[in-house]
């Protein structure tokens, strides 16, 4: 898709920090960086979040070997769905964070747990 930002990295028209990849999945650094490790678990072919947890077999493995790899002490692997969960990318991703203590949980400003 024109208009995806993982679409345009994973047909090579934008610069991405690339840590693996293979013919269905590709593993990049995120611009992020409120964790010490984050690196974003995209599949190559242009699904929804739904999409691709009804395919887990494909990308679960890999992020599973890279997060292990890259964070021997602990990970988390994030999947979000919607705005209110957090979505900003419409192409399916699971986030890969470590690289420290991440804390229990991350809530956002204003927001108090009941």
């Amino acid at each position: 898709m024109k208009n995806c930002v993982f679409c345009r990295i994973i047909a090579g028209e934008e610069p991405a920090n690339v840590v693996y990849e293979d013919d269905d999945v590709i593993v990049f650094r995120n611009l992020l960086t409120w964790a010490p490790l984050m690196l974003l678990a995209v599949p190559k072919h242009h699904i929804t979040q739904e999409q691709m947890w009804g395919e887990i077999s494909k990308i679960g493995p890999v992020a599973l070997r890279i997060a292990q790899a890259h964070c021997p002490d602990g990970f988390r692997l994030v999947s979000n769905f919607g705005p209110e969960g957090g979505q900003s990318q419409e192409h399916a991703h699971l986030h890969i964070l470590g690289g420290s203590h991440l804390g229990r949980y991350v809530f956002t400003e204003g927001y108090s747990p009941a």
